[in-house]
């Protein structure tokens, strides 16, 4: 995944009700109800239909590091499916998203203005527009820097144009360097 990506996935993770599974076995069962069968669930996870079903059984309990990130995430991504895409509607529609971020931050503008590059820290609460330009780019499965862009256009209106209340001429926001990104619905 990528930096905003999982930023993204982590702030509608604080909306869910209930904790996802946490042990192998837990959580095999979960994607073999989800999948329908144990054999589409070992194609999935890239490991064999007999490895599958001695998860679900409590045989094994402790997979290796790479089969339990797998594991994790292929969860993860199925849980609670109607909370999540409530939280994206709300978030899109009329809540907004909040991006809590420190990094270098600096634009294009005309002659005479100071455009260098500086690191920032800011906490700005963007829209819904932005927010669903941002849910929407992600399951359109834009990558990092698509998102990074789409991040810096919101933070250019919102932060350094006011909703254009000042700097009107700004023409580019490069987003760069980041320390620290966060989001939060």
């Amino acid at each position: 995944m990528t930096l905003f990506g999982d930023g993204l996935d982590a702030a509608v993770h604080k909306a869910f009700t209930r904790p996802a599974p946490k042990s192998a076995g837990a959580q095999m069962r979960y994607l073999v109800k989800q999948l329908k069968s144990t054999r589409a669930v070992a194609q999935m996870l890239r490991v064999s239909q007999r490895t599958v079903e001695r998860y679900v059984k409590d045989q094994i309990k402790k997979p290796r590091p790479h089969l339990a990130a797998r594991l994790e995430r292929e969860v993860k991504a199925r849980w609670q499916p109607q909370i999540r895409a409530r939280v994206r509607q709300k978030a899109a529609t009329t809540g907004g998203i909040v991006i809590d971020t420190r990094a270098r931050l600096g634009y294009t503008a005309p002659i005479g203005s100071t455009d260098q590059d500086r690191i920032r820290h800011l906490t700005v609460a963007l829209p819904p527009r932005h927010a669903a330009r941002l849910f929407d780019a992600e399951e359109a499965g834009a990558d990092d820097q698509e998102l990074r862009q789409i991040t810096a256009e919101a933070l250019k209106e919102v932060y350094f144009q006011d909703g254009g209340r000042r700097a009107g001429r700004l023409e580019e926001v490069r987003f760069t360097d980041i320390e620290h990104l966060e989001f939060d619905l």
